[in-house]
């Protein structure tokens, strides 16, 4: 036996053929977690100046479609108990049928809506664009034409010109309805149907239940309905075809009276606050903000108006009242139903107190059968 038998054995100074690769395997999960938290916050950076660039167009459309700086509403400061997460905000939303082929400026959707931000409810209130309305000190007319009569004043009587004259017909629509409802109306806001189509398209499409086949073609303005009745997703031309349609020119499909359109046009509304609270896609939201700031204007302070979208954005369809006035047609006018009127000053005047409405079975019963 060696001298050296009785020693252990001399450890070597080289690791074992495992232990490196243990070590490796120790370093691997420390590199892979840099890794994943480089890109995590890459994502999060990249969102962030998304969301920052999104804020930004927000703003510049809020802009657009606000009160203008040098105007009444556009200066005057909010006073807090004038925000609307604090009083019930009632808005005349009036859409604009501009066509260039036929320079008309009618407005074929009228309505008069009241926002609760206690109940988180709303009324709106549509008036049938034929109706013959009644106000003490006004002239006579149907009710689609009073706007485009304010702005032809504005701009012969008062020389008024592009935004000025425009706000003047505004203003001066919103002290008639105002008297017409018998209502304080806070705000007017006029969208124009080209609008109508972006914000449609920019949600993909909205849901409706077409009630009868549709054909109206007109060449002139460029008009081309032709809808199945049905079930039907609808694109932004096609909603806008729904909610207008009231005459045929082909000998297949019925005509339609001004009260079936003010339904549909509930119905429609009712579908863009379902596909609102929805979709969860930021670019979408960015195709809305496009679409509202590129063909909506409004007399509503720019404060009042991000004061409106964190109050009722999201709102439910349910907690949504819609009311169509009705009445009697006879050639050229619609006579409205004093009773049914009635009705519809009482429902808007209850939205107004500070309470707010409770809903009832009738209202979900109601929605239940539009949906």
């Amino acid at each position: 036996m060696s001298e050296n038998s009785a020693l252990p054995p001399r450890r070597s100074s080289k690791p074992a053929a495992g232990s490196s690769k243990k070590a490796k395997k120790t370093k691997k999960p420390r590199r892979w977690l840099r890794i994943l938290f480089t890109l995590f916050g890459l994502v999060i950076v990249g969102l962030a100046v998304y969301v920052g660039s999104l804020v930004n167009e927000a703003n510049k459309a809020l802009g657009k479609v606000a009160a203008k700086p040098g105007t009444a509403a556009g200066d005057t400061p909010l006073n807090d108990a004038d925000k609307a997460q604090v009083k019930p905000i009632a808005l005349l939303l009036l859409g604009l049928d501009y066509r260039h082929e036929t320079g008309s400026k009618n407005t074929d959707v009228i309505m008069t809506a009241v926002f609760n931000p206690k109940s988180k409810t709303a009324t709106v209130v549509s008036v049938p664009r034929d109706s013959l309305l009644g106000v003490a000190n006004y002239k006579k007319h149907k009710a689609n034409a009073y706007y485009a009569n304010f702005l032809s004043i504005a701009r012969s009587k008062e020389k008024l010109k592009d935004d000025d004259a425009d706000q003047y017909a505004r203003e001066q629509t919103r002290e008639l309805m105002s008297k017409f409802f018998e209502i304080p109306i806070d705000y007017t806001a006029v969208i124009d149907f080209q609008g109508f189509v972006d914000v449609v398209d920019a949600l993909g499409g909205v849901d409706v239940y077409v009630d009868q086949n549709m054909i109206y073609k007109d060449n002139a303005d460029g008009t081309d309905i032709n809808l199945k009745k049905g079930d039907q997703e609808l694109n932004g031309i096609d909603a806008l075809g729904f909610v207008r349609y009231r005459k045929s020119n082909h000998g297949k499909t019925p005509e339609s009276s001004d009260f079936e359109r003010n339904d549909r046009q509930s119905r429609v509304l009712g579908a863009i606050i379902d596909r609102m609270k929805s979709f969860g896609s930021l670019p979408k939201f960015d195709n809305v903000i496009e679409a509202v700031g590129e063909n909506m204007r409004s007399d509503i302070p720019k404060a009042q108006i991000t004061n409106m979208l964190t109050t009722y954005f999201g709102i439910s369809k349910q907690n949504v009242r819609f009311i169509a006035l009705e009445g009697t047609w006879r050639s050229p006018y619609v006579y409205l139903d004093e009773a049914k009127l009635e009705e519809a000053k009482k429902a808007l005047e209850e939205e107004r107190q500070p309470t707010g409405r409770a809903l009832t079975s009738t209202d979900e019963a109601s929605q239940a059968a539009q949906d």
